[in-house]
């Protein structure tokens, strides 16, 4: 009879333990929720600007390629403008959408598109809207960058990260 009644304390003792560790307390939680908060505080805006550099690559592969069917164009027919019935690649962007990623490639008006110059751009929207990038027919490059916080545009060359002036 004394090792039934051994065995039912130890079955209560042990019963009654599982019953108050059974679970986490407030300040437990407390300190995981402020833990994963700071973590979540740091690592987003690092995502999102991992993801913004992603696509600003798009305006500057679209760019690098515009230019090269410029040259292309250049050396078989001397001009940048049409020549006949062949149409450049500036006149080509404006009859059709040519849209890579975020960004809408064009050749500006200003200044216009000569005989021995271009000026083409990439217009970011969505997430890449305020950036704009630029390209000319002798290899100059900028970046313009409105509404976009702690990103600064740069009138020698493309942007492409936070902080990454000229």
């Amino acid at each position: 009879m004394k090792n039934h009644c051994a065995s039912k304390v130890r079955h209560l003792t042990t019963a009654s333990l599982a019953m108050h560790r059974r679970g986490f307390t407030l300040i437990e939680v407390m300190i995981t929720v402020a833990i994963v908060a700071i973590l979540a505080a740091i690592a987003l805006p690092s995502y999102r600007d991992y993801v913004l550099r992603g696509r600003l690559v798009d305006a500057t592969n679209g760019l690098s390629v515009l230019r090269a069917d410029m040259e292309r164009y250049f050396q078989d027919n001397r001009t940048y403008l049409d020549s006949g019935s062949l149409k450049a690649p500036c006149t080509a962007t404006e009859t059709r959408t040519n849209k890579i990623g975020t960004f809408q490639l064009s050749c500006t008006t200003d200044p216009v598109t000569t005989a021995t110059a271009y000026r083409l751009q990439a217009v970011g929207s969505g997430a890449t809207n305020g950036f704009t990038f630029t390209l000319d027919q002798q290899g100059n490059k900028s970046t313009t960058i409105s509404g976009v916080s702690g990103w600064s545009g740069c009138t020698s060359d493309w942007v492409t990260k936070r902080g990454g002036g000229c």
